[in-house]
């Protein structure tokens, strides 16, 4: 087992030396997918799973801070989760809530909420409003928590938002849809005033968007990765970076 973390480490730091001087993701989005099947594998339940993964976020965001990310957006609940059994979906608010409790007590991170939180229980809303309230004068790194966030849902919304806008100014539909432009969906995303993901990283081996930052994401890079989320470690991060400084950014020219 020494041995093993012995190597382990050495092959961290060549990763690190490799970096070194590589382009980083100023915004990185992250599919935190796997907690029950992870869970499944050692014969524990949904809720140690999801517990298992909360106990992941800080130290994620310990490793993106250090590698000079200034973004990082989690999905932590969608919009389709809202369907799962009512005894989990209790349970799995709860341990959202006091995730996020637990990073604004750290004092280090500028939290968000990206999402509808009136798609929540009201007492989950104040609460996780009430946590990134506290964290509103921090200067660090800003971490989008996604809580009742669908990609699909998000658009409408934000189409939803621009039409109310546009009657709030006495305009007609016909004009509205004269001066329309894909500008005027961007000016009411959840993220309108951050910039679009750079990399996105999905773990559990499943290789889809799932409507993650479906309007955000049309540049971003994307990394899949094969660990279950509780266990994605240090090195599975760096390899992720590695992988985006390899690439060519051509942004669709």
């Amino acid at each position: 087992m020494a041995q093993w973390n012995m190597l382990y480490d050495m092959y961290e730091r060549r990763l690190k030396a490799e970096l070194s001087d590589a382009a980083v993701p100023k915004h990185i989005g992250v599919i935190l997918d796997g907690n029950r099947r992870w869970a499944k594998s050692l014969g524990a339940t949904a809720s140690q799973g999801h517990r298992a993964g909360a106990g992941k976020i800080a130290e994620f965001l310990d490793w993106s801070e250090d590698a000079g990310v200034s973004i990082v957006t989690l999905w932590l609940l969608s919009t389709d989760n809202l369907a799962r059994d009512e005894g989990e979906l209790g349970e799995l608010l709860r341990i959202i809530c006091e995730a996020v409790s637990l990073l604004a007590d750290q004092g280090r991170w500028k939290l968000a909420v990206v999402g509808d939180l009136a798609l929540l229980p009201e007492q989950v809303s104040e609460d996780l409003r009430a946590s990134v309230a506290r964290t509103a004068s921090v200067q660090g790194m800003t971490v989008n928590v996604a809580v009742g966030y669908g990609g699909r849902h998000e658009i409408t919304e934000a189409v939803r938002s621009m039409m109310r806008e546009a009657a709030a100014k006495g305009l007609t539909l016909d004009e509205l849809a004269d001066s329309f432009t894909d500008a005027d969906i961007t000016a009411h995303v959840y993220t309108k005033d951050q910039p679009d993901p750079d990399l996105v990283i999905r773990t559990s081996g499943e290789q889809r968007l799932s409507g993650f930052m479906l309007w955000q994401s049309v540049h971003s890079e994307y990394y899949f990765c094969e660990v279950y989320w509780p266990d994605f470690r240090r090195v599975d991060f760096l390899r992720a970076l590695r992988s985006y400084a390899q690439r060519e950014r051509r942004m669709g020219k």
